[in-house]
């Protein structure tokens, strides 16, 4: 096999995106048939509706983009894409009556006060919530290589015909079709899941010529019974296989690792902590191997599962991530759950279910400590062993919510297998291939080596003054870095900053 059916990979990978937005599972993938139906009607063919058919698969690919300032906003990120999902955002009483209504809905009196307040008195948040997820959207959907088309409509992705959508205002047919067709999908999506066939109707033709194009809103309106049949389908990843239009797009097999590497910064994005995290866990189990004298397919195999290891990490709220002390019982569940998250994703398709059970292993310990399955001993295969050691072994370098970086990894790493949670020979083959340092390439936008720091703990979250203490510089030395790297790289917030230092390989372990 040369070449690998993009379909069959995406629609398993948007399950993720789901996860990260706080959504049901196959949301995204009844978002992407109802565009797709709609587009077909309108009659769209060829590339202009396969960007429809990607871009709203992918319409979440950029909801970790933001995660950690909308709790630091709100306090729970997933929490606030989900109260206003859907929302006609342009009426401000609608907007009010959502915070009022959903917004931390279960929390405390206090708690549930606070988010409300927030939410409702700091109005630029959602722009620019919509911006980072944009900008990380179409990115994205760069590294993997879609077309200009796909990449343009998720760029677009929140811009309304009356021009009070985002990021750019832009209004009328200055949007992309693809683009007007994934917004009225998604919203359609929302409606009927919370409120049912009726309800959907009526904003169609309240939100026509609005938040939503007249002639979509009239197709939907026509073509209801097609749309519902559509949205209340059981086998949702299936029929989103069976309706992506031709020409079917492909993938050169050697080009797997570059998804998953796409799908790794996603993941890592999701709190401060752990950009860069995924690649590094792959760079060192992959050394390893080969130190190892591993086979090249099963170093390739364990190559992209460490990419893809923490996919399932989206699944949790950053008031979980985030949290600086003791998690609780029902927190620590979710943690836990993480990793089955990442193996049933990738099981969902058959290009990555081999890799299901080796990435969704690296927290297992050979003592059946680990989670989520306890497994012990001879079930866990050695590339899941390698992988747990040097995922253990990244963690260990960097700072935590709830604790500083470990300063002897190796130690630790090494009191693990002697302690028999870690395998030996997979510690003695990783701490024997990480003996020496890594070094760097050329760096992006013309930046030093000292800004090239900067930029890696600003995208971990430091703010300036902590930033000065781990470098031994003064706070406003580091304002003017800080500066001079955003006039650099052409980004002014610190989820874009993490987003460039993301795709660009400078945040490391360590």
């Amino acid at each position: 096999m040369t070449s690998l059916a993009l379909a069959d990979l995406l629609t398993a990978l948007s399950l993720a995106t789901d996860l990260g937005a706080g959504l049901p599972l196959e949301t995204s993938l009844r978002t992407c048939r109802i565009a797709t139906h709609l587009g077909a009607r309108l009659g769209l063919t060829g590339g202009a509706l396969g960007a429809v058919y990607y871009a709203g698969l992918l319409r979440h690919l950029g909801c970790t983009a933001w995660a950690h300032e909308a709790a630091a906003l709100v306090g729970d990120d997933h929490d606030l894409i989900r109260t206003f999902e859907g929302v006609d955002a342009g009426r401000r009483t609608a907007v009010a009556g959502r915070a009022l209504g959903r917004l931390a809905r279960g929390a405390p009196v206090g708690r549930r006060a606070r988010a409300v307040v927030a939410a409702l008195t700091h109005p630029g948040a959602g722009q620019r919530l919509i911006a980072a997820q944009c900008a990380q959207a179409e990115a994205f959907a760069d590294d993997l290589g879609l077309a200009a088309e796909t990449r343009t409509a998720l760029a677009q992705m929140y811009e309304r015909p009356d021009g009070r959508g985002g990021p750019r205002g832009l209004r009328g047919d200055a949007i992309a079709p693809a683009a007007t067709l994934v917004h009225a999908a998604q919203v359609i999506e929302a409606l009927h899941r919370h409120h049912g066939r009726e309800t959907t109707l009526a904003e169609l033709r309240r939100r026509r010529g609005g938040q939503l194009a007249r002639e979509i809103c009239d197709l939907a309106i026509a073509d209801a019974g097609a749309v519902w049949t559509i949205v209340e389908a059981p086998a949702a990843l299936e029929a989103a296989l069976a309706s992506e239009p031709a020409p079917r797009l492909t993938v050169a097999v050697e080009r797997l690792a570059d998804v998953a590497l796409a799908f790794a910064r996603f993941a890592d994005l999701k709190t401060p902590a752990t950009v860069g995290h995924s690649p590094e866990v792959a760079r060192v189990a992959v050394a390893a191997a080969h130190h190892g004298g591993w086979a090249s397919d099963e170093i390739e195999r364990l190559r992209c599962a460490a990419l893809l290891h923490d996919l399932g990490a989206v699944s949790v709220s950053n008031q979980v991530w985030d949290h600086r002390g003791p998690l609780g019982a029902a927190a620590w569940e979710q943690v836990r759950l993480h990793a089955y998250h990442t193996e049933r994703i990738l099981a969902r398709s058959s290009v990555t279910a081999p890799l299901a059970s080796i990435a969704g292993a690296h927290h297992e310990r050979l003592d059946g400590g680990g989670y989520h399955r306890g497994a012990r001993g001879d079930a866990l295969p050695r590339a899941a062993r390698l992988l747990a050691a040097a995922d253990a072994y990244v963690a260990m370098g960097e700072r935590r919510a709830h604790r500083d970086a470990h300063a002897d990894r190796a130690g630790e790493l090494l009191a693990d297998a002697a302690a028999g949670r870690l395998c030996r020979d997979a510690v003695a083959l990783l701490l024997a291939a990480s003996g020496h340092g890594r070094s760097r390439a050329a760096l992006p936008a013309g930046l030093t080596e000292r800004e090239a720091e900067v930029l890696g703990l600003l995208a971990r979250g430091l703010v300036s003054k902590e930033i000065a203490g781990e470098l031994g510089i003064a706070p406003r030395t580091v304002k003017h870095h800080i500066e001079h790297i955003y006039e650099k790289t052409g980004v002014s917030t610190r989820a874009a900053a993490a987003l460039f230092a993301a795709r660009h390989d400078l945040v490391a372990a360590g």
